[in-house]
C-alpha cells in the first residue's frame, strides 16, 4: 500500500478538545468496515440515550491483510477526525486496530475514554470444559506482539491450549454481504476443519466482522457433529466497560431521547445503508451523506468521499 493512502500523521495531531459539555458529547466507534457494526448494536441497546458516531474506514479494509505501520497510520488518521468532532469516548471496534495502535491512541489523548477490542480469550477460557480453544482473527491480530503475549499469559495460567486460526479473505466475504454464499461457506468451512479436528468446544470470534456469521458457523459445526460449541463474541463486554468508565468519568448520559447514529465512511455510503438495513435491521427514515472538508488535511481522504448516514431509532439487537 502507499504511502499516498496512509500519509504521515505526527504533523495532524491534535490536543484533545472539549468545547461543548463532555456528558453531551458522542461516543467514537471505529472498525475498518462494517465489522465494528456488531459492537455498536450492543452499545445501542444498553446506551440508548447516547449520541453515537460510527466510522467505517472502508475505502482501506480491510486492515487484517495490511502492514501494521498502515493499520497504525490509518487507525490515528481515523480517530483524529472523530476527536475534531469533540467525542468523549472511542471505541475502537477492530482487533486489527486494537493490536496494533491502542498504545499510541491512548499516549495521543490520554484524556480520552478509551475501550480497545481483542479475542476473548480469558472467557474462552472461563467456559471451556475440554481446555482446548479455537481463535478465528485475522492474520495481523494473531501475528501481533499484544495478541501473543495474552494467548501465553492466558494459557500458562488457566491451563488451557488455543488452536489459533488465520482467516484471510472472511472479513472481506462480509464486508462485501456475502454472509451465506458458497464462496463464504467454503471459505469458512476451512478455516473450520482443524478447529473440529482438535475437537476444541469453545470458538473464539476474532474479528468484530466474524458475529455476523455465528449461525453458520454453528450450523457448520452440527454437520460435523460438533454440537454444543460455544461461541465468544465480545461486544457485550466492550459495551459494560465503556458503560463502567463513562459512569466513572460522569459522563453519561441518562435523560434525553434516542439520539440519531451517524455513520461516516472512506467508501461507499450506498453499501453502509444496506449493511445497517440487513445486519442491523434498521429502517433509516433519514439519510444525509456529505464530502470530508478537502482543505483541511485532518479531515482530507485522499480525495475518498466521507459520507455520514443519520439513523433514527435503535439498533436491533
Amino acid at each position: 500500500m502507499s504511502a499516498k493512502l496512509f500519509p504521515r500523521i505526527e504533523h495532524t495531531l491534535t490536543s484533545f478538545p472539549y468545547s461543548k459539555d463532555a456528558q453531551l458529547a458522542s461516543i467514537g466507534i471505529i472498525d475498518s468496515g462494517i465489522g465494528g457494526l456488531s459492537v455498536l448494536r450492543h452499545i445501542r441497546q444498553r446506551l440508548p440515550n447516547e449520541s453515537l458516531i460510527y466510522f467505517a474506514d472502508a475505502g482501506f479494509a480491510p486492515y487484517g491483510d495490511k502492514t501494521e505501520k498502515e493499520v497504525i497510520q490509518r487507525t490515528l488518521f481515523v480517530t483524529e477526525y472523530l476527536v475534531r468532532q469533540e467525542i468523549k469516548a472511542l471505541v475502537v471496534a477492530c482487533n486489527t486496530a486494537t493490536a496494533a495502535a491502542i498504545k499510541l491512541i491512548r499516549a495521543h489523548y490520554p484524556e480520552l475514554i478509551l475501550v480497545g477490542v481483542e479475542p476473548g480469550l480469558k472467557p474462552a477460557a472461563s467456559l471451556t470444559k475440554n481446555g482446548c480453544i479455537g481463535v478465528l482473527a485475522t492474520s495481523r491480530t494473531l501475528a501481533s506482539q499484544k495478541y501473543q503475549q495474552l494467548c501465553e499469559r492466558i494459557q500458562h495460567a488457566m491451563q488451557v491450549r488455543f488452536i489459533n486460526q488465520a482467516c484471510p479473505g472472511l472479513a472481506t466475504q462480509i464486508e462485501l454481504g456475502e454472509l451465506e454464499t458458497e464462496a463464504t461457506v467454503t471459505l469458512l468451512s476451512s478455516y473450520l476443519q482443524p478447529l473440529f479436528a482438535a475437537q476444541v468446544d469453545t470458538i473464539v470470534l476474532g474479528c468484530t466482522h466474524y458475529p455476523f456469521i455465528a449461525h453458520t458457523i454453528q450450523r457448520l459445526a452440527a454437520q460435523h457433529n460438533q454440537m454444543g460449541i460455544q461461541l465468544i463474541d465480545t461486544g457485550i463486554a466492550i459495551t459494560k466497560q465503556l458503560q463502567r468508565l463513562l459512569e466513572q468519568h460522569q459522563r453519561c448520559v441518562l435523560n434525553t431521547s434516542a439520539q440519531p447514529i451517524h455513520c461516516i465512511t472512506s467508501g461507499d455510503p450506498h453499501h453502509l445503508q444496506q449493511a445497517l438495513d440487513k445486519l442491523l435491521h434498521l429502517q433509516p427514515d433519514q439519510y444525509v451523506t456529505q464530502r470530508a472538508e478537502q482543505s483541511d488535511s485532518a479531515h482530507r481522504f485522499n480525495g475518498a468521499t466521507a459520507s455520514v448516514v443519520r439513523i433514527r431509532g435503535h439498533a436491533a439487537t
